[in-house]
């Protein structure tokens, strides 16, 4: 264990004197007999121990009182959240902690017998000057904000290093100043807020051993490795895709609350290393209090000597508490009278560098002064690295411009045929450089092979049309129920008017929901269901009691009840958004497979389109293998879709069914990305009875019957070759072996519709897997159902 310091301003006594006298002022309070008697036992025995009184100078004879401090602790530290919390007394400024807690006693355990505890970032010198600040405020009253995060680093059992947050508690201390300790006055504090880093200043005010610190701290450890939430917002803030003006709000927002000053402003200056020369950012929206109202200054110009050593020369700090004090010191230079102009009374200018190369000032400015200083500059170590981030991807012009044209000449491009319009935006962006007239051509592929596929909610129009059904007669019910009540009260004509017109609303809904149902009772609940109402809610307490609970059920927007409705939309949703992220994951894994275009779209379901060709990789060579590949990642996905689509089924409001389908296609066509539509297309003709297809097929019959080729619990396999037909069956046999489908294959073929002929239909049935392995254990749509109902 370490020993005190003696190049300290703090001459440690290891005391416990302020817990000894918070019990004795204990005992003279009225307490249960157990209590009194507990705490007079407590006292008793430590009063055996002086040492503890009066002050340990050897932090080594703490194992001597070990158990004697732990029993006057006992009430700080709880034994039965020993193994819960993270918790220590310790010696302030010396990485010293005893009366560890069992938790944190198995955490520096695990770290190995070779781990010596420090604090992160904190040197001999810095650790100096942070008791000196404790003495001017503990001694002298002097509220100087200097608190910035303290972490322990310690490596678990597998080396990983854990990263903790220090709190510390320094209720138990006493500051004592010793016949030696210099009195400190106003200018002497003026003068060392505002150099914080000469160290010698410090120790000639506060000279080694000069006071003494007698008590103990507490130090409770919080595990802040994965979620370090201030982290986490400059990550977001500096990487967000919002405009520069909004960036810098919202990094003006970040600084008043690390600061707490409500007005801090923010400005920062560009600093061009070719001509030594400060500049404003391309951007209108930072300001730049260095330069004011200039375009331009050089940098020996716009700074004292001081502080161009400081920030040009040694990429360090350089504040100013007072510009008042500054102005007169330096002789009323231009940096002072471009901040006085902006009203300036305290600042800090932080270099901007990466690998030795200074990208620019980072300019924290307040209008008062003493508010920032050479302390609190010191906050900025968290966060500048974030801020060196930003200021790399402002200055990569060139490649932004690029993507800033691709955003707003075309959406939604993805990320495997971003390469062809990055190719065309540089082209754009060099056209118009040389004669200012550019224009971005239509992006296409030509000889590319198309997939698609759908999963779709079966008979997702009657499900709808039903959960309408059940809250249009939930609301009559109970129109009809207060109608009654008010009846018995008064009884007009007007009630029974009404009664007998939701009767009929009744009846016709009752045979079914058409497409004037709703809106027609909608009218009659405006026109005149609503002002009775209004006036039954004030003819009893009890009729007041059941309008409101009526009115409770309702719609605020449509007035409805929206009950069933809400579980069938809710239902859908969920499906859909979990479907969508589903096969956006698979996708990242069948791009490795060969890079191809790929988009889906949500409906009554999750469709999805695939385009795979050689014009669609940038210099990469092409073989049928990838298409077969691709064809049979697109079958088992569509299987795997189908199982996870029934095990939601556990938990969503209302119970659906789904039926999938695949369009193989077996010639290549041409697509065209339409500039003004900002999507892609089939390209010509020929082409577009593809189109013609995808939107007829999950309508078609088998041929010569009323049988719908879509059917829940399988997959249908549209096509129209021999070919394709012989590709599938191998591919089902193979999946019929991975217990993905079952033995119940069916060759068919489709009744003609319009512009479609001679479509054939492998359908097989799907095996479903209650757990997350579908080679575990597989069941057929039959005993799928049987299980969740």
């Amino acid at each position: 264990m370490k020993e005190q310091k003696e190049d300290f301003p703090l001459e440690i006594k290891i005391s416990f004197h302020k817990v000894i006298e918070q019990y004795e002022a204990e005992l003279k309070k009225d307490h249960n007999k157990i209590a009194d008697n507990y705490m007079k036992e407590v006292m008793e025995y430590i009063s055996t121990f002086p040492e503890l009184t009066e002050g340990i100078r050897n932090a080594g004879d703490l194992k001597k009182y070990e158990e004697p401090i732990k029993i006057l602790l006992n009430d700080l530290f709880p034994t039965v959240l020993t193994n819960n919390e993270i918790k220590a007394a310790s010696i302030p400024f010396h990485n010293i902690l005893f009366n560890s807690s069992r938790r944190l006693k198995n955490i520096l355990k695990l770290a190995g017998e070779d781990f010596v505890l420090e604090t992160r970032n904190i040197d001999q010198d810095t650790h100096y000057i942070n008791a000196c600040i404790n003495i001017l405020k503990e001694e002298y009253g002097y509220e100087i904000d200097f608190s910035r995060p303290l972490y322990y680093d310690i490596p678990d059992e597998n080396g990983v290093l854990r990263h903790y947050r220090i709190a510390v508690n320094g209720d138990f201390v006493d500051v004592i100043p010793k016949e030696n300790a210099p009195e400190i006055t106003q200018e002497d504090v003026d003068l060392l807020i505002q150099n914080i880093d000469d160290i010698e200043l410090w120790k000639e005010k506060f000279p080694p051993c000069s006071y003494i610190f007698k008590g103990f701290t507490i130090v409770n450890l919080t595990d802040v490795t994965i979620d370090d939430s201030i982290s986490k917002l400059k990550t977001t803030l500096l990487y967000n895709e919002s405009s520069e003006k909004d960036e810098l709000k919202s990094l003006e927002e970040i600084f008043r609350s690390i600061y707490k000053i409500p007005d801090l402003r923010v400005g920062f200056t560009v600093f061009d290393s070719s001509e030594k020369s400060f500049e404003p950012l391309e951007s209108n929206e930072a300001k730049s209090f260095l330069l004011n109202d200039r375009t331009s200054v050089k940098s020996e110009e716009g700074l004292c000597k001081e502080a161009y050593k400081k920030l040009i020369e040694g990429h360090s700090y350089f504040s100013i508490s007072s510009v008042d004090s500054y102005a007169r010191k330096t002789g009323d230079n231009v940096l002072s009278q471009n901040l006085k102009a902006n009203n300036v009374k305290s600042c800090i200018l932080a270099p901007v560098a990466k690998k030795n190369r200074l990208l620019g000032i980072l300019e924290l400015v307040s209008e008062r002064k003493n508010e920032l200083h050479s302390i609190n500059a010191l906050k900025l170590d968290e966060i500048l690295p974030y801020i060196v981030t930003a200021v790399e991807r402002n200055r990569s012009d060139f490649e932004n411009r690029v993507k800033a044209v691709i955003q707003s000449e075309c959406t939604s491009i993805h990320p495997s045929v971003l390469w062809i319009f990055e190719k065309e935006a540089r082209k754009f962006i060099h056209d118009l450089d040389d004669d200012g007239l550019a224009s971005f051509k239509d992006i296409s592929f030509k000889n590319v092979y198309p997939l698609y596929g759908q999963i779709d909610i079966v008979a997702s129009s009657e499900a709808r049309n039903t959960a309408i059904q059940k809250d249009l007669l939930i609301q009559l019910d109970s129109i009809l129920d207060i109608l009654k009540e008010g009846s018995k009260i008064e009884e007009l004509s007007i009630y029974e008017q009404v009664r007998f017109r939701i009767s009929e609303f009744k009846e016709e809904l009752n045979e079914g929901l058409n497409a004037s149902s709703e809106q027609k009772i909608s009218n009659l609940l405006q026109k005149e269901v609503n002002p009775i109402m209004s006036h039954l809610r004030r003819q009893s307490e009890e009729l007041k009691q059941k309008v409101e609970e009526y009115q409770s059920l309702l719609n605020s927007e449509t007035g409805l009840v929206y009950d069933e409705r809400k579980k069938y939309d809710d239902t859908v949703q969920h499906v859909n958004r979990t479907m969508s992220r589903y096969i956006d994951r698979k996708q990242v894994q069948a791009q490795k497979i060969y890079p191809h275009y790929f988009e889906r779209y949500k409906t009554d379901g999750v469709d999805h389109n695939i385009y795979i060709g050689p014009s669609m990789a940038n210099n990469k060579p092409f073989n049928k293998i990838y298409l077969y590949n691709l064809r049979l990642w697109q079958l088992s996905t569509m299987c795997e879709m189908e199982n996870r689509f029934y095990q939601l089924q556990e938990t969503t409001p209302i119970k659906l069914d789904a039926a999938s389908l695949i369009l193989v296609y077996n010639s290549t066509m041409s697509i065209r990305y339409r500039m003004d539509e900002k999507k892609f297309d089939v390209d010509g003709t020929y082409n577009a009875r593809y189109e013609i297809i995808k939107k007829r097929i999950d309508k078609a019959y088998i041929k010569d019957t009323e049988e719908r080729i879509t059917q829940k619990g399988k997959i249908a396999i549209i096509y129209s070759q021999r070919s394709d037909e012989r590709e599938y069956l191998r591919y089902i046999k193979y999946l019929q072996a991975k217990k993905y489908l079952g033995e119940e294959v069916e060759l068919l073929e489709l009744q003609d519709v319009q512009g479609v002929i001679g479509l054939k239909a492998i359908r097989v049935n799907i095996l479903y897997s209650t757990g997350d392995n579908p080679e575990e254990e597989n069941i057929t749509y039959e005993n799928l159902m049987q299980e969740l109902h």
